[in-house]
């Protein structure tokens, strides 16, 4: 074998596996994993509720602060901090969660990611916030960290833009239209958490924040957050 044909059959062989680990990660991040990510609204029930979300537009401007300079950040932060092998992250996790309902939110997904992943072989402690959980299985892939946080955090709107397309409620179409919009956002949020750690985190939207904490007292609501 020449070295041209080595050389194509290792890059394949390496671009097959960077697939499979691909493959490995949609499967996780998918609505079909188990981690009951339907039941919880991070707080956007309270904002359909208030009237601060009415419409895709006013939608798309809503999640765009959460993923920019919210959750959506600190999480990529997060997820970035457990891949590397950062022991306190689950600890910054507990201490950058606004609210109970936040922190139940994300630990509550994060033991039954823990339990999902254990299913197809991987081991991960039970009882972290969800970021971190998938920072400590995603160890396991070779992909690069910003395109796992990206996949993390079209997960996420995915989840949110589904909330309000049943609450709000929005017609599939205008929901698939806020996602994709928010596109760039992800990108850009996915390449600030890989320069950023713990430590230097810079999230904060008090808004939805709030939202989040007045949603513990609403009377009658339909998700657990």
């Amino acid at each position: 074998m020449d070295m041209g044909a080595r050389w194509a059959m290792i890059t394949g062989m390496g671009t097959a596996m960077a697939d499979a680990d691909l493959l490995r990660l949609m499967q996780w991040l998918s609505p079909a994993f188990p981690v009951g990510g339907y039941a919880y609204s991070h707080g956007l029930e309270q904002g359909v509720a208030a009237g601060d979300v009415t419409s895709p537009e006013s939608l798309c401007a809503w999640l765009t602060e959460i993923l920019a300079r919210g959750a959506g950040l600190a999480d990529g932060v997060l997820l970035g901090a457990a891949r590397a092998g950062r022991d306190d992250a689950a600890d910054w996790a507990r201490a950058l969660a606004p609210s109970r309902e936040r922190w139940i939110e994300t630990r509550d997904q994060g033991t039954a990611f823990a339990l999902a992943v254990a299913a197809v072989g991987v081991s991960v402690p039970a009882g972290l916030a969800l970021p971190v959980a998938v920072g400590i299985a995603a160890r396991t892939l070779d992909l690069s960290d910003e395109r796992v946080i990206a996949l993390y955090l079209q997960s996420f709107a995915a989840n949110l833009v589904s909330v309000a397309v049943r609450f709000v409620p929005l017609g599939q179409a205008a929901g698939q239209r806020v996602l994709a919009a928010l596109h760039p956002t992800i990108l850009s949020a996915a390449t600030q958490a890989t320069r950023l750690t713990p430590e230097t985190n810079v999230s904060a939207v008090p808004g939805a924040d709030l939202a989040a904490m007045r949603h513990e007292t609403m009377e009658v609501r339909l998700f657990r957050s």
